[in-house]
């Protein structure tokens, strides 16, 4: 007899339906399945036998075929264990119901099984639910435990289960199976930052900067001594950064959901994300792949930050793999058989110390390295990576009596509230370009957007001879100007605006002017 269950794959962030072909017949007693499936699908054979046997149902000694379709893509994980216990079983009419076609037909099952029958949770059940509900699927059958996450998106049926017998039982019509109720999470309640930048003393220069790159969605490096507070100012750069939305919510927690990162009990990431990978991290960690691609480092930091500390310390190639995808704000991984894309538009917030020994500059302690040391150490970041980074901010040390200091300090919350303003500015003229920030303006709406006067036009005229600056450069500094602009609610692109902008430029020629 011949049954067919449907389930969903994920190749990517991007899910599609995989129909569970099971059929039973006479002959040597087999158990085969077909379908292009990877080593964990085919594995679910003694998974689903014990299941299936220590559910108290006999498993027939028969020729057992299961096809995977389509069988031109390939099928990984433990996932489609349910599905395929269920056309066993129904194939051997151990499930029998009048209506069972119908119910067949409108619901998808997800799940893998232990051996003694209970039905465990998998990985990605946000992206599965979001493309059933793409595709019409009314119901999905799933594990208690992925019953939260599942419950986020609204307009699709949840009904989640523990064990097997639960399953047989409700196609059976014999139990009824409480439906998971959608979860109302709050995205405009405060959310509680271990970090603010209230705690920081000092340091003004670094705060706008961080400000201004957080308004706009503009990378930032932050060079400096040891101990001068750049990874201290980085940590605290979510705390400033605008409050998500929902699609964006959805659209990170669909990432982290794959990898298995999200929390049981609060699945949503209603916080921009921020990664910090320690600088001996491979390409493949950062950017993504492996046998079965998976995201790296740089899409978990998708929609929120990505820090590199001790920049000039990461592998060379690493560092270099980032110049596509800052630029495409995706990262496209091919292998044999498939082409995967992931999201990744982030910020990218790096730290270093301006030579090896760390005090070149510095007014605190004497450098001890050699010129030659010192422009070998600085010449580890490629021209083309620093080109993608519109801001360059010396962070100083403080002085002892800016730590004695009892003035207020101003909140992240007050700063984050002028970075929502600006950038609520960018959304509303950006609207019908369909870009959210400044950082994002190509080279035509940078021309349309960034118009300056004519003293305007001369001042980076000198910068950039001065400065000996690149093209890319030069539409860098306009759009950082326009962020300024925006966070002072100015309609045009005023002089004041173009020298601050100027200004986070400045270090080119001080630490790379030989290069």
């Amino acid at each position: 007899m011949l049954a067919i269950t449907k389930s969903m794959a994920l190749q990517g962030l991007n899910g599609y339906l995989v129909a569970i072909q099971v059929d039973i017949s006479n002959g040597m007693p087999d158990f085969q399945i077909v379908g292009l499936p990877d080593v964990s699908v085919k594995e679910s054979k003694e998974r689903v036998k014990a299941a299936i046997r220590n559910s108290n149902i006999e498993f027939l000694s028969r020729r057992i075929l299961v096809n995977l379709s389509p069988a031109n893509t390939r099928k990984e994980g433990s996932m489609f264990d349910l599905p395929i216990a269920i056309g066993i079983l129904i194939a051997s009419r151990n499930i029998k119901n009048s209506n069972l076609k119908e119910m067949l037909e409108q619901t998808i099952f997800i799940g893998e099984l232990s051996l003694n029958g209970n039905i465990e949770e998998v990985n990605g059940i946000l992206p599965i639910c979001i493309e059933a509900k793409k595709l019409g699927i009314r119901k999905i059958m799933l594990p208690k435990r992925n019953a939260k996450e599942a419950s986020i998106l609204k307009g699709i049926e949840i009904l989640p289960v523990n064990t097997l017998q639960e399953v047989i039982g409700y196609l059976n019509g014999k139990r009824q199976i409480l439906k998971e109720k959608v979860s109302n999470r709050n995205l405009s309640q405060d959310i509680k930052y271990e970090f603010d930048f209230s705690e920081v003393k000092g340091q003004e220069s670094a705060k706008r900067a961080l400000e201004v790159a957080a308004a706009g969605l503009h990378n930032c490096l932050l060079i400096g001594s040891p101990g001068s507070g750049k990874t201290m100012l980085a940590r605290r750069l979510p705390s400033i950064l605008p409050d998500m939305k929902l699609e964006e919510a959805l659209e990170v927690t669909k990432i982290y959901s794959i990898l298995g990162l999200t929390r049981t009990e609060e699945p949503l990431k209603i916080e921009r994300p921020f990664r910090n990978p320690h600088h001996t991290v491979t390409p493949v960690s950062l950017v993504g792949g492996g046998r079965n691609p998976k995201p790296g480092e740089i899409s978990l930091a998708h929609l929120g930050v990505l820090f590199l500390d001790e920049l000039p310390e990461f592998n060379r190639n690493a560092l270099e793999s980032l110049r596509v995808p800052l630029e495409d704000k995706k990262v496209s991984i091919s292998r044999l058989n498939t082409t995967v894309i992931y999201p990744c538009q982030f910020m990218l917030i790096a730290s270093m110390n301006p030579c090896q020994c760390g005090y070149f500059g510095s007014q605190v302690k004497k450098c001890s390295c050699k010129p030659e040391h010192i422009k070998k150490y600085m010449n580890r970041i490629s021209g083309p990576l620093l080109d993608r980074i519109d801001i360059h901010m010396e962070v100083n040390q403080i002085k002892y009596s800016q730590l004695e200091q009892k003035e207020k300090i101003e909140t992240s919350q007050e700063i984050r509230s002028r970075v929502n303003q600006a950038r609520k500015i960018q959304i509303e003229r950006y609207r019908k370009y369909h870009i959210f920030s400044n950082s994002e303006l190509s080279p035509q709406l940078v021309e349309k957007f960034c118009e300056l006067s004519s003293k305007s036009k001369q001042i980076l005229e000198i910068a950039f001879d001065r400065l000996g600056l690149s093209a890319r450069a030069y539409n860098r500094i306009l759009k950082v100007a326009r962020t300024i602009a925006d966070l002072d609610a100015c309609e045009k692109v005023e002089e004041r605006h173009l020298a601050e902008a100027i200004q986070y430029r400045s270090l080119d020629r001080k630490y790379w002017h030989n290069r």
